[in-house]
């Protein structure tokens, strides 16, 4: 029986890597989105365009503005001698933030009253602009204690002081990278399993492959062991990528990342032979898996932190494989997880394996009888 299997293994290997489109397909795409992903998505906010409104021209508001000048966050893009243009500036997306310092702002700051400094930002993007009004708010109260210190001022009653574990830069790269790993791997198993027995189909092949003296379930394995193997191959090189080319940490072990990518290849294998098990056509296969693809990235806490979805959305999200890989990933490379603290994430994506590849072998025999 296993060399039979063996020989489908092969072929399906052969059909996939002889083909020239199937080989841009599972090489470049990846690469080209690791790097795109790896390049263009991040949380921070670099060189964010305002423009400065001082009314007060004095020593003080001018060392204000030096503070804002000095910051990699924000570049100075406009100055204005009057409040009229503001609300143009932001219309027109000149600008995302417009510093506002009042004419009694020195005076203010003499008598050790409250300092009045007005900061408008461009709210239509939310995320932006909260990201936006912390860095003013941190750049104003760095000017505050360097006021007091310099002015004999009262000092605060509480300092905070900083200190971030794991990412102590506060990357946001360091946190996105890592979950490419997860998104590719899945994009690339889905496609290569679930284009798979829709492929026969579509060539006319898969009678051929009932008449033989394979069995359902050994026609399954030889479809699957395939996809299980790319997507090993796809991760690793995407991994070696993480660690090598953008220089993220890999802080944990290899075993305990492996054991999570093997657990999460087999779910996604089970969806995508389920998948193509429904399919009649490539074309179908495709539209399935990108169907799911889509709500799955959505649900995994990818870029949305689950903590934050509705309840319900939130029990939705146990039965996503991609949910519990994506948290072993970054716990393994920020973290240093061993293989006994991630167990928690380990055995549901056992289970959703199990089910998946389950009802995928189900779905297979009621195609086939």
């Amino acid at each position: 029986m296993w060399q039979q299997v063996l020989a489908l293994i092969v072929k399906e290997l052969l059909a996939v890597l002889k083909d020239a489109k199937s080989r841009s397909v599972l090489i470049g795409p990846p690469l080209i989105q690791l790097m795109v992903f790896g390049y263009a998505a991040t949380f921070d906010l670099n060189a964010v365009p305002m423009a400065i409104y001082n009314q007060d021209h004095s020593a003080a508001s001018r060392e204000l503005v030096a503070h804002f000048s000095g910051a990699p966050a924000f570049h100075i893009v406009d100055w204005l001698r009057s409040g009229r243009r503001i609300d143009e500036l932001i219309d027109s997306r000149q600008v995302e933030m417009v510093v506002v310092i009042d004419r009694r702002f020195t005076r203010a700051l003499l008598t050790g009253k409250p300092a009045p400094v007005q900061v408008i930002v461009d709210g239509r993007n939310s995320n932006t602009a909260l990201l936006t009004l912390g860095y003013a708010n941190t750049i104003l109260s760095d000017f505050a204690l360097a006021w007091n210190a310099a002015h004999g001022g009262p000092a605060p009653p509480a300092v905070l002081i900083e200190r971030a574990r794991y990412n102590s830069t506060l990357d946001s790269h360091w946190f996105i990278i890592p979950g490419i790993i997860v998104l590719l791997t899945q994009v690339i198993t889905l496609l290569v399993v679930g284009l798979s027995i829709a492929r026969e189909r579509e060539m006319g092949t898969f009678d051929q492959l009932l008449v033989t003296p394979l069995r359902p379930v050994d026609i399954l394995l030889g479809k699957s062991l395939p996809g299980l193997l790319i997507g090993t191959v796809e991760a690793s090189v995407i991994v070696a990528a993480t660690v090598w080319w953008f220089d993220i940490p890999l802080r944990g072990g290899l075993l305990p990342l492996y054991v999570g990518l093997f657990l999460f290849i087999i779910a996604v294998t089970g969806l995508g032979l389920m998948i193509s098990a429904l399919a009649l056509t490539q074309q179908q296969a495709l539209l399935g898996a990108f169907l799911f693809m889509v709500p799955s990235i959505i649900l995994s806490g990818f870029a949305t932190p689950i903590a934050n979805m509705p309840i319900w959305v939130q029990d939705l999200t146990l039965i996503n494989p991609m949910r519990y890989f994506l948290v072993i990933v970054r716990s393994v490379f920020l973290e240093g997880a061993s293989l006994q603290s991630l167990v928690s994430q380990l055995w549901p994506m056992a289970a959703i394996g199990a089910v998946t590849l389950t009802a995928a072998g189900w779905l297979f025999r009621r195609r086939v009888s």
